[in-house]
């Protein structure tokens, strides 16, 4: 898996249109991880790509009433099956870290890539996640350098007092292991 003018190859592309300019492409330093299940704990369908390319369905379920509206994206999705998809190019800036902190700086989503899990707090991550995100960090460093170990963070570290994700089920110690083999 390699990486040109943003995309990565060999993976599935759903274009989300919530994506804009970020205000310096020379300034991608930070990784964050998040994860996401729509509904809520519930895996596999369609939802979370139908939620970041804005055609979720009210109907479908009433969770998704108070949720259609939402303007968001991550650049990456891995599934509970290790499957990735690409919804923005990673030199463009998704809309994943909303109101968010890290090392003084404010809004995130200007210096950051997004990655989902798909995934609960308190419930674990398969084994085949941890491989392709670990798989999916080495090249995103080896292409945005300013990425080092220290520059990864949960969701939860730049916006602990809105955010609990990635959660407690998700394994730093394993993840911190895999990128070092």
């Amino acid at each position: 898996m390699q990486i040109d003018q943003g995309w990565m190859n060999q993976v599935n592309q759903v274009i989300s249109p919530n994506n804009d300019i970020r205000p310096d492409i020379n300034d991608i330093s930070l990784l964050v991880i998040h994860n996401i299940s729509l509904p809520p704990e519930q895996f596999g369908g369609p939802y979370i790509a139908q939620l970041f390319s804005n055609c979720l369905d009210p109907n479908e379920h009433a969770y998704f009433q108070d949720i259609y509206q939402l303007k968001v994206s991550s650049h990456l999705l891995i599934d509970r099956k290790g499957q990735i998809t690409q919804f923005v190019p990673f030199h463009k800036r998704a809309w994943h870290a909303g109101l968010s902190k890290f090392k003084g700086r404010t809004d995130c989503n200007d210096f950051s890539i997004g990655i989902e899990l798909e995934g609960a707090d308190h419930i674990p991550y398969t084994e085949v996640q941890y491989d392709i995100l670990a798989a999916v960090t080495r090249q995103i460093s080896s292409v945005y350098p300013l990425i080092d170990v220290d520059r990864i963070v949960g969701h939860s570290d730049i916006a602990p007092d809105r955010k609990t994700d990635p959660g407690p089920a998700f394994d730093w110690h394993k993840y911190r292991q895999l990128l070092e083999d």
